[in-house]
């Protein structure tokens, strides 16, 4: 198990890490029509770098395992927060299944939390 653990914690950090980055990534190539959605929900628009900014870099910094338990725990805010903001909206079942999806990643992110990077991580080559 220990050898499926070194495998299983990158990967799951990377596959974790990979819908923030597409996402920001995402919002660079649509940056108007993300800002107005935005708007649309109340948010200000100017907040859009910082949203960009978080989840491209926190998605990074999770992916290698660089402060990962900070980039989780910024990312788990992040995921609870923007699920209620933009799919709280429980009549429609696609905006019910975006939030619990929203609520499955923070609840993956502060696994990452609570236990750590894994043995394959940025963090664990400070500390040898």
């Amino acid at each position: 198990m220990k050898q499926l653990a070194q495998i299983a914690s990158p990967l799951g950090r990377t596959l974790l890490a990979l819908i923030f980055v597409m996402s920001g990534a995402s919002k660079i190539t649509a940056y108007a029509a993300t800002q107005g959605y935005m708007e649309a929900f109340g948010i200000p628009g100017v907040l859009l770098p910082l949203v960009i900014g978080l989840e491209i870099a926190g998605g990074l910094a999770l992916a290698v395992g660089w402060q990962a338990r900070w980039a989780a725990l910024g990312l788990a805010g992040f995921s609870v927060v923007s699920g209620v903001v933009f799919h709280s909206d429980f009549g429609n079942q696609m905006q019910m299944i975006m939030f619990m999806k929203n609520l499955s990643m923070a609840g993956a992110l502060l696994f990452i939390v609570a236990n750590g990077p894994g043995l394959i991580a940025l963090d664990n080559r400070k500390a040898a």
